[in-house]
């Protein structure tokens, strides 16, 4: 029997603020974070590009593996329980980072980062879905509070990590304890303001299994969004710093990239709210293709920097609602039975992308050309991603749902 209070009219956009917490965690500090701690770290630790990437890739095998366990263990356990748990989970082992300078262990941390990282994900996504289905007039808002959370992660990243790696014989190691911290600080937030809010399992419910193949070009779309937007989440800063750029410009790049993931949960709320096709898919990985390849464009030194801050704000304004987008078109064609399978399988075609980008694009960089040709091949993989989910269609007859609102 669910004992939570109901919850009071008007609180949903509260109790999304809640969640977006969860999301910062899980992205913000747990994956993106490791962007502004790669310079030092491959200085001190003498990385290749491809180990760098590797790093990543790792991290991603790890929210597959999170991902593939979570529709599981989600008829067990209630995902809010399940969320709180990735978030404190995701807390340690941050903080662990800091104890290390080998290789073989800094993998296996990475590893967990990632398993931790799916159990809130997964987890939050699921529940934002069901607070969107308690107020469908907003469903595309607390959709798009919970993906923005992401945006405080990174906010948080860049004014708080910078200045510790700046302190005199602090370094990286501080500033991976400094993360592990507010990671777990949030997640405390985060179990604070969901309270009233669950997905308990149901026992003895059937199965209700996911079909891919309905959604087979939104899926192929959003794999290739993983393979691509991942290159410029990992390398982007390392980009910036070999540029030229100095510590403020980097910092103030990656504020103002942030708070477009921030200001995403506005700029597509309407979209998100009523579009059942791949379309809004499509949009966004085309937009993220032209981000990716703003830095690369040569021209004077005011130019290029205007070019790097429009990668910046336009990215964050687009990458996180292009996970909301998916969640939103299961929501949108399947019934409210299958969405903990459809949000995973869509976590886990994102998971195959984010394993085979972050590699790629270093291996690539570690040629000729360097990271300016693995961003044209990121640029490249959101553009086919834009192409392949531009043929994705409503999902129409027996199990698509309509939509309520």
């Amino acid at each position: 029997m669910n004992t939570r209070p109901a919850v009071a009219p008007g609180g949903e956009l509260a109790i999304a603020a809640a969640l977006a917490l969860a999301a910062a965690v899980s992205l913000g500090l747990a994956r993106f974070s490791y962007a502004l701690l790669l310079p030092p770290m491959r200085a001190d630790l003498g990385w290749s590009y491809f180990t760098a990437g590797a790093m990543n890739t790792v991290n991603a095998a790890g929210y597959l593996l999170g991902a593939l366990l979570a529709p599981r263990l989600l008829r067990r356990f209630d995902a809010r329980h399940f969320m709180l748990a990735g978030g404190v989970a995701a807390a340690l082992l941050l903080a662990l980072h800091a104890v290390t300078r080998h290789d073989a262990v800094l993998y296996l941390l990475r590893l967990g980062c990632g398993m931790a990282s799916a159990a809130s994900f997964v987890g939050g996504g699921l529940l934002a879905a069901r607070l969107a289905q308690r107020a469908p007039q907003r469903s595309g808002l607390l959709l798009g509070v919970y993906y923005g959370g992401v945006g405080l992660g990174i906010v948080a990243s860049a004014l708080g990590v910078p200045p510790l790696l700046e302190s005199a014989g602090l370094g990286w190691p501080v500033a991976w304890a400094a993360l592990g911290a507010l990671a777990l600080l949030l997640t405390l937030g985060t179990a604070a303001g969901t309270g009233s809010l669950g997905a308990p399992p149901a026992p003895g419910a059937p199965r209700a299994p996911f079909s891919w193949r309905p959604f087979a070009f939104g899926l192929a779309g959003y794999g290739m969004f993983g393979i691509g937007y991942i290159g410029y989440m990992t390398f982007i800063i390392t980009l910036l710093r070999e540029q030229g750029l100095g510590a403020g410009t980097v910092v103030a790049f990656y504020v103002l990239l942030g708070l477009g993931v921030i200001a995403s949960s506005w700029l597509w709320a309407g979209l998100l709210q009523h579009h059942r096709s791949g379309l809004l898919l499509s949009l966004l990985n085309g937009l993220l293709a032209l981000a990716t390849a703003l830095p690369l464009l040569g021209g004077s030194a005011g130019l290029g920097m205007a070019m790097v801050f429009a990668s910046g704000l336009l990215f964050g304004g687009v990458f996180l609602s292009v996970v909301a987008s998916t969640t939103a078109l299961v929501r949108h064609n399947t019934p409210q039975a299958v969405w903990p399978s459809g949000i995973a399988a869509f976590t886990i075609v994102f998971a195959f992308g984010q394993i085979v980008g972050p590699s790629v694009v270093g291996w690539i960089a570690d040629g000729p050309g360097g990271l300016a040709r693995g961003f044209a091949f990121s640029a490249a993989a959101l553009a086919l991603g834009s192409l392949l989910a531009a043929f994705q269609r409503p999902v129409r007859g027996p199990g698509a749902a309509a939509d309520q609102a």
